[in-house]
């Protein structure tokens, strides 16, 4: 078990099918690591993590926990999540790599809303700084690939602008910003977008 993932987890099957869009998220990535969006702290801990739906379920394919550093990602790096349980704190999923730690985090954005097929969990310390509490904002006291995130993420999309906005801010997780979109060249974009208007002031 990986010492950042916080749920458990079960492998249905080490294989899984061919994945369509690895030339979508690694295309991403590049972009993405290009900006030090995603890639490897000081400490040597990877950070950041792309996911895409499995067509019209509630399935999705995510990248693999500690891939935020490497330069190209094979579909062996990546996992489809089949069934998670936010309450027993629990997935299953099919693939070679262990599920990264925000799973149930994407599980939740991808439960709230049908129409998002693309998801960015990336870092961008100054930017978190200047969103904190100016877009959608997760709770301070909860932390990051829990439960509660979860649950807070459903909450969001349900009392605040969130839906619309495609982005949200995770309080308790310095520099975590999460986006989404129809696909995740939307989810990047909106990125590029808040670094934009936020740079008058970062």
């Amino acid at each position: 078990m990986s010492h950042y993932v916080k749920f458990t987890y079960q492998c249905a099957r080490p294989d899984i099918a061919p994945l369509e869009a690895i030339a979508e998220l690694n295309a991403c990535r590049r972009k993405l690591l290009e900006l030090r969006l995603i890639g490897v702290d000081s400490n040597g801990v990877g950070f950041g993590n792309l996911s895409v739906r499995d067509g019209v379920s509630r399935n999705f394919h995510i990248t693999g926990s500690a891939t935020g550093g490497s330069p190209e990602l094979t579909p062996t790096d990546c996992v489809r999540v089949v069934a998670y349980d936010f309450a027993k704190n629990w997935l299953r999923y099919e693939g070679a790599a262990i599920p990264s730690s925000e799973s149930l985090t994407h599980a939740a954005i991808y439960e709230s809303d049908p129409t998002i097929s693309g998801v960015i969990h990336c870092h961008d310390s100054v930017l978190w700084r200047t969103l904190l509490d100016r877009v959608p904002t997760t709770s301070k006291a909860i932390a990051y690939g829990t439960p509660e995130m979860a649950y807070e993420i459903i909450s969001l999309f349900a009392v605040s602008d969130v839906r619309s906005r495609e982005i949200f801010v995770m309080a308790g997780h310095e520099g975590g910003i999460v986006t989404f979109g129809k696909n995740l060249e939307d989810a990047f974009d909106v990125v590029m977008r808040e670094r934009r208007e936020s740079s008058p002031c970062i």
